[in-house]
């Protein structure tokens, strides 16, 4: 198995730490005047998502995981698996729990192709696409004359996420958003 040491350590580096699968979010080598150099890194286990500080001493290694980034279609939910499809002409399909789900929960959309990390076969975080376009299907009327202080209010989409909108968008209207800040970005292009 490959291993990394503490000078190759970057951001968004996959290793395996404690028998688990995790990334690395910041990497910073610190050179004391007096004693060893050591690296200070921010790490965040994949299957737990939690997030936690450790200090390497310098020429130190860890383990590199074995887990893979795979573009996946989102098919259906039976009620227990979040079921995917593979997009590189296999159609292979994957069930996903509900703990690998995370944030992408409020963005499930048929069809929508998302980022899949499966360790060991199996996966363990799913990452929707930057932009997405969903159906609102819930928000108060907007009433004629209230667009001018440019005020928002909150609409209910398709996917059961809930995000700010502009006083003009009415239920029935397809809206692009940013799924990494749940914001409105514009009215979908027809």
């Amino acid at each position: 198995m490959a291993t990394y040491s503490t000078s190759e350590f970057r951001s968004g580096m996959k290793v395996l730490l404690d028998g688990d699968p995790c990334t690395i979010i910041e990497n910073e080598f610190v050179k004391p005047g007096k004693g060893q150099a050591f690296a200070r890194v921010k790490l965040k286990n994949l299957k737990t998502n939690r997030s936690w500080e450790r200090t390497f001493k310098s020429g130190e290694s860890i383990e590199a995981a074995d887990v893979m980034d795979i573009d996946m279609e989102f098919l259906y939910s039976d009620g227990e698996f979040w079921h995917f499809m593979k997009t590189d002409g296999t159609f292979e399909q994957i069930g996903a729990e509900e703990s690998a789900l995370g944030d992408a929960r409020d963005w499930l959309k048929e069809q929508e192709v998302f980022s899949v990390c499966l360790f060991n076969g199996s996966p363990i975080a799913i990452t929707p696409p930057n932009h997405i376009e969903l159906e609102v299907v819930e928000t108060d009327p907007g009433v004629k004359g209230d667009t001018a202080t440019g005020g928002s209010k909150p609409a209910k989409l398709s996917s059961g996420a809930v995000v700010k909108v502009p006083l003009f968008i009415s239920e029935g209207e397809i809206i692009r958003v940013d799924t990494r800040k749940s914001e409105y970005l514009s009215r979908a292009k027809s």
